[in-house]
């Protein structure tokens, strides 16, 4: 016998236990139903019979001899036998426990994949069993959308007899002309679950979840589509946040932006910010805001060496620096304000009338009076909170706080530090000193700060100054 024909010979046999539910029983044991929170961690893709209508990929079709895959889970035996039509084990399956709407890492279900081939009988018993009608995949296409695209004239009436929706194409102001330019960071709206309650205005971050998890989603108001203003800022600051990655920098999950509302999605750490923080403790330890300096410095010398362009923050202040569930300060915040590059290091406010806080004290002095500006600009600002983490209040308190602005930008004054001398290091008063001085040529880079505070904190833990260095910040 040739190796050919028996290559085939094994083909057919194992066809032919698929048929039968006996491979199906061999293998149940080593099957678990899908249970991960993030539909893309454990699954795979489905890529046999046709895909989706909306599929920028719109990967071939491997035909009536697809190629039998190895180590299938649940997930995927159920998506093949539902390509194949096999009712008899889409139903065997469904009776030992899997679960009816089991999703690969494009969000597609038995239903939709049944609906494309057109299996009629596959697509009513999955209908019998609470299949998700309505569905969505990773491109918002249904299973009626899929059965309609392809021509499944009895699949596409009995699904809109059941109520089915076929979604509306509805276009954003990002919308790619070849599907194949969907961004890989693209999420499925359907996955998030945003409380509509909570009264926070959109624009702003609020709590929401994806696949059970908590994360933090800006929501583009659908008035904004018409602006372009607002657009381009919503496009800067994904452009910003995509290319990021530190531990000391808020981590990017994903965006929508090829379905309506447009949306950023980000981590979310349930312990807040830094300004509310210091507003519940006040002033802080000296070992405290060491290790909350050096979080913050390596933070910020990561987004000022990004390559090829530096990212330039201009709104560093302790409410856009959050803690996170290790005791460790995030970066965020950055991208909020558009900026005009007048070079890889030289910038300017683009709408300064529009953007600006007049409220904001961690604002450097060149900003404000619309020079063009560099890196520097975020030393200052890491000046004025270094002093709020020492003094407990900001610079001037209990001054109004425009006044206090006014007094340091434009009238060039600094505070001097109430806190007993003996408990901060001298060194780390000239720090201050020289991160908000008015010339930007003297603040120093955050390069130079990281091994300036690296140094403060060997020799104070060396002189053994404090004895709660290594304890969490909220301990």
């Amino acid at each position: 016998m040739t190796m050919d024909s028996l290559a085939s010979q094994l083909r057919r046999g194992i066809s032919r236990q698929f048929s039968t539910g006996s491979l199906k029983r061999t293998l149940s044991r080593q099957f678990t139903r899908q249970s991960s929170l993030d539909p893309r961690r454990n699954n795979r893709r489905f890529s046999f019979g046709r895909q989706s209508s909306l599929d920028p990929i719109r990967r071939k079709s491997i035909g009536d001899e697809m190629t039998v895959p190895g180590h299938l889970d649940s997930t995927m035996q159920l998506l093949f036998m539902a390509c194949r039509g096999d009712f008899k084990g889409v139903e065997d399956l469904l009776n030992e426990g899997i679960d009816v709407n089991s999703i690969d890492l494009d969000g597609r279900t038995a239903l939709h994949i049944a609906a494309c081939e057109g299996h009629v009988e596959v697509v009513k018993l999955l209908l019998k069993r609470k299949a998700n009608i309505d569905a969505r995949d990773r491109w918002g296409s249904t299973a009626a959308a899929d059965a309609k695209y392809y021509g499944n004239v009895e699949v596409y009436e009995i699904l809109k007899a059941r109520g089915a929706k076929v979604p509306k194409t509805r276009k954003t102001p990002m919308t790619v002309a070849n599907p194949q330019e969907v961004p890989e960071y693209e999420l499925n709206p359907l996955e998030l679950q945003v409380r509509k309650s909570d009264g926070i205005t959109k624009g702003s971050y609020q709590v929401a979840k994806w696949n059970g998890t908590r994360v933090s989603v800006k929501i583009i108001d659908k008035d904004s589509y018409a602006d372009p203003e607002s657009i381009n800022a919503f496009k800067y600051e994904l452009t910003l946040l995509e290319k990021v990655r530190h531990p000391n920098v808020i981590q990017f999950v994903g965006a929508v932006t090829q379905n309506i509302p447009m949306m950023i999605v980000l981590e979310y750490h349930p312990n807040g910010d830094l300004g509310s923080y210091l507003q519940k403790k006040g002033r802080l330890s000296p070992s405290k805001v060491l290790r909350f300096a050096v979080d913050i410095a390596r933070g910020m010398n990561y987004l000022h060496e990004c390559k090829p362009d530096p990212i330039i923050h201009c709104n560093l202040q302790p409410k856009n620096i959050l803690l996170d569930s290790g005791g460790k300060l995030k970066i965020a915040g950055f991208g909020l304000l558009r900026l005009s590059k007048l070079s890889a290091d030289k910038a300017k406010i683009a709408r300064p009338d529009e953007q600006l806080d007049p409220s904001n004290i961690y604002m450097a002095p060149e900003i404000r009076k619309d020079m063009i500006f560099d890196r520097s600009v975020d030393a200052y600002s890491f000046g004025v909170t270094l002093y709020e983490m020492i003094e407990g209040v900001v610079p001037f308190h209990p001054k109004p706080v425009e006044e206090a602005v006014k007094s340091m930008c434009f009238e060039q004054n600094r505070p001097q530090l109430k806190a007993k001398s003996k408990s901060y290091p001298a060194e780390l008063r000239e720090l201050i000193a020289e991160c908000w001085d008015p010339e930007p040529l003297v603040r120093p880079t955050f390069s130079e700060i990281i091994v300036r505070l690296d140094k403060i904190v060997a020799s104070c833990t060396k002189q053994g100054w404090w004895k709660d260095t290594f304890k969490l910040p909220w301990k």
